[in-house]
């Protein structure tokens, strides 16, 4: 009973002791086997691994590629034109071993500020290089890649791999958005006055053209009608002196009778004259029937 009693302590003590010593790297991570805090060996392959029980323990870190976003970062670029830059990285610890002795214990939490911190220092360094033009432009692509390339040698020392570096916003300062969008509204009022300039000076022209046509095909009609009336005066008075060739007794009396609807028109004419004048001439023929 004694022998029983101890063996199912024992056999209890060896089966935590055994599972104590064994354990499993998921595919999604990498391991280090630490003894009194020294790093002695590192586990990247999945699967079961062994490690010596109280004296050996096991940190294990994410394998994957992991997101780094920054806080808005104000840049000044080579024209002066301040910017509010917005970036993220993505990046992966490459060396766990090295990671460890970087960060110490802290792990991802320590390491996330000192990356910031690297690719802060790059972006003002790449950004500050160039003219604001750029940074606004496609040339944003080229400046990202030198970024990258820039930050991946700094995190190097961390025992980690930036992958990728992207700038998500690149905007004026608040207090500079103001004066900004006035310049814009000025150049904007400014070209709208010029092409409404251009428009009235386009609008003179074309009435001071169509002025001139009118003034021309008035002229025109008039010295045309002129003509006209000419010639019909020319035959008028040809056909006059026609008829008064013929019978001259008859044109006088014609003309006289001219002359008198021409003068006692309305309803109260009055003529002083001599009542000898010729111009009663053909009312004093005139007998009475």
């Amino acid at each position: 009973m004694r022998k029983s009693t101890l063996i199912l302590p024992a056999i209890a003590v060896l089966i935590a002791l055994a599972m104590s010593s064994f354990f499993i790297v998921d595919e999604r991570e990498k391991a280090l086997v630490l003894q009194f805090g020294e790093v002695i060996d590192t586990k990247t392959e999945p699967g079961l691994a062994f490690k010596i029980p109280f004296i050996q323990e096991v940190v294990k870190y994410d394998d994957r590629i992991l997101p780094l976003d920054t806080q808005p970062l104000e840049v000044t670029p080579a024209d002066d034109r301040r910017l509010v830059v917005d970036a993220f990285a993505r990046w992966r610890i490459a060396d766990p071993k090295r990671f460890r002795r970087a960060v110490g214990a802290g792990g991802i939490d320590t390491a996330m500020p000192r990356l910031e911190r690297i690719l802060n220092a790059e972006l003002r360094e790449v950004l500050g290089s160039v003219d604001s033009g750029a940074v606004l432009s496609s040339d944003r692509v080229a400046l990202m890649t030198r970024i990258r390339d820039q930050a991946r040698t700094q995190a190097e020392t961390l025992g980690v791999e930036i992958l990728d570096v992207r700038i998500k916003r690149a905007d004026l300062p608040e207090q500079n958005l103001e004066a900004t969008f006035e310049r814009m509204r000025a150049e904007r009022e400014r070209e709208a006055a010029d092409e409404i300039a251009r428009g009235n000076e386009a609008a003179q022209r074309v009435r001071a053209q169509a002025d001139r046509t009118v003034v021309e095909t008035v002229s025109e009609a008039q010295k045309n009608s002129e003509i006209v009336r000419g010639e019909a005066d020319a035959k008028r008075n040809a056909i006059f002196a026609q008829a008064f060739g013929r019978d001259k007794e008859f044109f006088a009396f014609y003309r006289s009778l001219n002359a008198y609807e021409r003068s006692l028109k309305g309803s109260n004419s009055t003529l002083v004259m001599s009542p000898d004048s010729e111009f009663f001439d053909y009312f004093k023929t005139v007998q009475p029937e």
